[in-house]
């Protein structure tokens, strides 16, 4: 069966319509409707009625449905493993939020290069919500993420409890102050919480994703904002920075989100090695 009628399937499942399907894909509407037909002559099962307001599946429908995802990720990871460079037995895709790049993406890249020099690394940086349909789909095999969402099929394991802190380089800073509090992104949670502490803050003059460039400029130029503790207990050490008495401070969990279809004797050494390089305590 050709991955492609699958993925076509899923797609019109996913957006309602063949006609929003074959956007979405880039092709044509008879291409998609074609790839339909081929696969409902397959099967020997119609799998979508077709009306006015787009498309609904058929028992038969809802049935593939049930395997289609992992017959499409499947044969995603086949690939991969047939496309493995000389000279390592396997690929393994990883990948994070921007935030988490240093240290510990590079930390735990750093690790399996060295412990498992057999493994070819793919390695991709991009925004959560991206980086968990990655996983989801089987492109990924494990991603380092900031607080995600609970998934069917997504297996969470917390790696290091961390806080969004407000911290200033004036020690008497109003941390409503427009003027000298910079923005700094942190995600929608953190927004809303913000929102809720601060409920007549105007906005920032200046705000800064991913957040962590917002310490380098108020260490510079003044100011204060919201960071990770873990991030700024050397500058907090130091004198540099000041936590704001009573400001709120908002969870921000390290996670490692992965597929729980993924190959164990790939996944399981690889997140060895990363609780090894997370922070701890």
């Amino acid at each position: 069966m050709d991955t492609k009628l699958v993925e076509t399937f899923l797609e019109i499942v996913a957006t309602g319509s063949f006609n929003t399907a074959a956007a979405q894909m880039n092709i044509g509407q008879t291409t998609v409707s074609a790839r339909i037909r081929t696969l409902e002559d397959q099967l020997e099962r119609p799998l979508f009625v077709r009306h006015k307001g787009g498309a609904a599946l058929t028992p038969a429908g809802r049935q593939f449905l049930r395997h289609a995802p992992n017959f499409v990720q499947l044969a995603r990871q086949m690939r991969r493993q047939v496309a493995v460079p000389q000279g390592h037995r396997a690929i393994l895709a990883i990948g994070g939020e921007m935030s988490l790049w240093q240290p510990l993406l590079l930390d735990w890249i750093r690790r399996l290069r060295a412990e498992c020099p057999d493994i070819a690394l793919r390695v991709q940086v991009d925004a959560p919500g991206t980086l968990i349909d990655q996983v989801a789909a089987g492109l990924v095999e494990a991603v380092v993420i900031h607080a995600p969402p609970q998934r069917p099929g997504l297996r969470i394991d917390l790696l290091a409890d961390d806080r969004l802190v407000l911290a200033s380089t004036d020690p008497a800073a109003d941390p409503a102050n427009g003027q000298t509090l910079v923005g700094a992104d942190w995600g929608p949670d953190f927004s809303q919480g913000f929102v809720s502490g601060f409920p007549a803050f105007q906005g920032a003059g200046v705000t800064f994703d991913p957040g962590p460039l917002a310490a380098d400029y108020i260490l510079a130029a003044g100011g204060s904002g919201y960071f990770r503790q873990r991030d700024i207990a050397p500058h907090l050490a130091s004198g540099a920075l000041h936590l704001v008495p009573d400001a709120p401070q908002f969870p921000y969990p390290v996670c490692a989100v992965s597929s729980s279809q993924a190959d164990p004797d790939l996944l399981g050494p690889a997140l060895s090695h990363l609780r090894k390089v997370a922070p701890s305590g």
